[in-house]
């Protein structure tokens, strides 16, 4: 049995939501499918067996880490990443189909990411076009090895002419509710943990950096209700890394409560 051309590789938290569609997707031009679960408590790992994944569990290491450890278990040097919320259009289905892996001068490829909140694609604000390299030569490119914001190099790849579906936020709502919860804190425990002094002045002038930079350099004003709406949860999610950093400084005793080692999602 000859290997597979290309595995699809998804890392996962309680997606039962997605994992069938997204494993779905993948099949459409892998041979294999490696998910990457970090001890889900929902159906994530039963749905994943079922639609025919390779299953491997793995407490959550951080963003890149947790990517590359499907690289150990894939049979093909050549691999799609997709996240949960991620879907392959036709149009990008149709173009992995015309390459050659064996003999491609390229290390990697690089797509367009079309990002939503609801069903309305968001063009300003930097989100489109958002070109990144999902699908390379482990051998040669593979995630750096960081808690967040993980990204493959680009280093001798190639842009296709299609897209990828990120169904980012379901609302508004949503958007402001994770960066407020979610990743404002994953950011401010990775900041905390270098140990460098913030100052006082940090949250505010970061705060307003960010907001001035989606807004008015990314054309976050050209997007209606939605360009200012993510323009100003990105600056508060920017205000708050620094202001818990802050505040775990001056008290200590409030990282307690905080889990630095698997509380990373």
């Amino acid at each position: 049995m000859s290997e597979p051309a290309l595995s699809g590789i998804v890392i996962t938290f309680n997606e039962e939501n997605n994992i069938l569609e997204v494993v779905e997707s993948l099949r459409q031009v892998c041979d294999e499918v490696v998910v990457v679960d970090s001890c889900s408590t929902d159906n994530t790992v039963k749905l994943a067996q079922e639609a025919g994944a390779k299953v491997v569990i793995q407490p959550y290491l951080g963003d890149g880490f947790q990517k590359n450890v499907a690289l150990k278990h894939v049979k093909s040097l050549w691999v799609l990443s997709l996240d949960a919320d991620e879907r392959l259009t036709p149009e990008l289905v149709g173009e992995i189909r015309k390459i050659d892996f064996s003999t491609t001068p390229f290390d990697g490829f690089q797509v367009r990411r079309k990002n939503f909140i609801g069903t309305r694609w968001i063009k300003t604000c930097g989100w489109y076009p958002d070109y990144l390299v999902r699908i390379y030569r482990h051998d040669k490119l593979k995630y750096p090895e960081v808690k967040a914001h993980a990204a493959v190099p680009h280093d001798n790849t190639h842009r296709l002419n299609a897209d990828i579906e990120h169904r980012t936020y379901s609302s508004i709502t949503e958007m402001f509710a994770k960066q407020i919860e979610k990743f404002s804190t994953r950011s401010a425990k990775i900041l905390y943990e270098k140990g460098r002094k913030i100052s006082p002045f940090a949250p505010f002038f970061h705060g307003m950096h960010t907001f001035f930079l989606n807004y008015f350099i990314r054309k976050g004003f050209l997007g209606g209700i939605d360009g200012l709406s993510i323009s100003i949860a990105m600056a508060v999610n920017s205000y708050l890394k620094y202001a818990k950093v802050i505040e775990w400084q001056r008290n200590p005793e409030m990282t307690e409560t905080e889990d630095f080692n698997n509380s990373l999602w």
